[in-house]
């Protein structure tokens, strides 16, 4: 793990700046736009604007950097990230803002490439499992931390849109000046998303599902939390712990995920997840119980995402699991455009506990399509056969999930997968 960590200190530094800026960002528009007076379904709109670019810059930026490069790519998207985030206070317009959140999720999304691509180059087989747990790490510790942040400043002022935008131009520093040489790039031939969903149907439906589940928590946390009175430290603990319970179920889902027909564990993940949000519908005036619900659904959704990749990853060749996580990707994508939108129309029609709403709907419902799944096609898996579970979520990119896919692809006995999946889970989260 050192000797991982010696080498890619400076990529996971600058990452964890990055995550810092972002998770910033994310929660102070939700409080800002209460205070400016944007309705619940302009906000809704305006989190959703960031898995639009998201999604398109996925799609553009790997023909960027094939054209002009890793550096020339970087170097243009931070400096529009770092001029778009002081821009929000100065233009306090809903479609202004729709429009900055297109400009920032492209552009994180063309970061997190160059970023992992890169992160991507310095490891070997060997220690692809040990990059996977740090960086998985890394990402919640940035997004954990920037809600202290959030905690400690002001989201009336100018200050707390600066504070972002100076940690991404930091972030590149690390980045930009590191001995590791750029990677080649390859672009591969991506698996069309009807036939990800020929070879697995709960795989696409959870994929899409979970879209709409984490673009919620991510764009409409902070806004369910300032329609029902939360303080901005409330808030900033709030979403805190929908990451800090993504971060602790890792591996113990992990390690159910190689042990028990993974459909079962889909079916668990998800009902529980449904339940706890059902409660906190119905007693969400108390925050214990918000913060319970917020721990127990980000301990569910969070890890759903690797589970739902291995799922899918049993019933593929070595050779397609790079095109299929291209699928994937794009299912994953078109659920986050659309969850706070649907999100933001609920807590608009029934109130506040919409938000919670939508979440057991979403999670209950994939619980019972599970079911169904059960009865529509057996197993045709062995458990000892499976491949291993690799921790990845969805705050990462486009661009770890065909890493975490070549890892699979190395991984191609039992024996081997088990070990590898102890390796990943175990080393460093104890």
């Amino acid at each position: 793990m050192w000797k991982v960590l010696a080498a890619t200190w400076a990529l996971l530094f600058g990452l964890l700046l990055l995550m810092l800026g972002n998770g910033i960002q994310g929660t102070l528009l939700g409080i800002r736009g209460d205070l400016e007076g944007f309705s619940t379904f302009e906000m809704s709109l305006v989190m959703s604007a960031y898995f639009v670019g998201f999604l398109g810059g996925s799609r553009m930026t790997p023909e960027l950097i094939r054209r002009v490069g890793h550096v020339r790519v970087f170097a243009a998207l931070g400096s529009f990230i770092s001029a778009v985030l002081i821009l929000f206070p100065l233009i306090t317009e809903p479609w202004a803002w729709m429009a900055f959140r297109v400009v920032i999720g492209f552009c994180f999304s063309g970061v997190y490439v160059t970023v992992e691509g890169w992160l991507n180059n310095t490891v070997d087989n060997e220690n692809r499992g040990k990059a996977l747990s740090l960086y998985l790490i890394v990402q919640m510790a940035g997004i954990i931390a920037a809600q202290g942040f959030i905690a400690w400043g002001d989201p009336s002022g100018y200050a707390m849109f600066i504070i972002p935008s100076v940690l991404v131009s930091i972030a590149f520093a690390p980045i930009l000046l590191s001995v590791t040489p750029t990677p080649p790039f390859e672009m591969t031939q991506p698996m069309s998303p009807w036939e990800a969903f020929q070879i697995s149907p709960l795989g696409c439906v959870g994929m899409f599902a979970l879209g709409g589940m984490f673009s919620a928590l991510f764009g409409m946390t902070a806004v369910y939390g300032t329609q029902v009175g939360l303080s901005v430290g409330q808030i900033s603990l709030f979403i805190a712990m929908i990451y800090v319970g993504g971060l602790l179920m890792q591996y113990p889902i992990g390690w159910l995920s190689d042990r028990t027909d993974r459909r079962v564990l889909i079916l668990a993940v998800n009902a529980a997840g449904g339940v706890a949000a059902a409660i906190a519908a119905i007693f969400g005036g108390n925050f214990v119980v918000i913060l319970a619900a917020s721990f127990v659904i980000g301990g569910t959704a969070n890890p759903l995402y690797a589970l739902l990749l291995a799922y899918v990853n049993d019933f593929l060749d070595n050779e397609k699991m790079a095109g299929a996580s291209g699928a994937l990707v794009f299912v994953n994508g078109i659920g986050a455009v659309a969850g706070p939108v649907v999100t933001g129309w609920m807590m608009s029609a029934v109130g506040p506990w919409g938000f919670w709403l939508y979440l057991s709907i979403l999670m209950l419902g994939l619980a019972a399509y599970a079911v169904w799944r059960m009865t529509r096609r057996p197993s045709t898996v062995a458990i000892e056969e499976t491949g291993p579970y690799a921790p990845i979520t969805q705050v990462g990119s486009v661009a770890y999930t065909p890493l975490a896919q070549d890892y699979y692809s190395g991984t191609d006995d039992a024996g081997e997968a088990e070990t590898a999946t102890n390796e990943i889970s175990r080393e460093p989260l104890g």
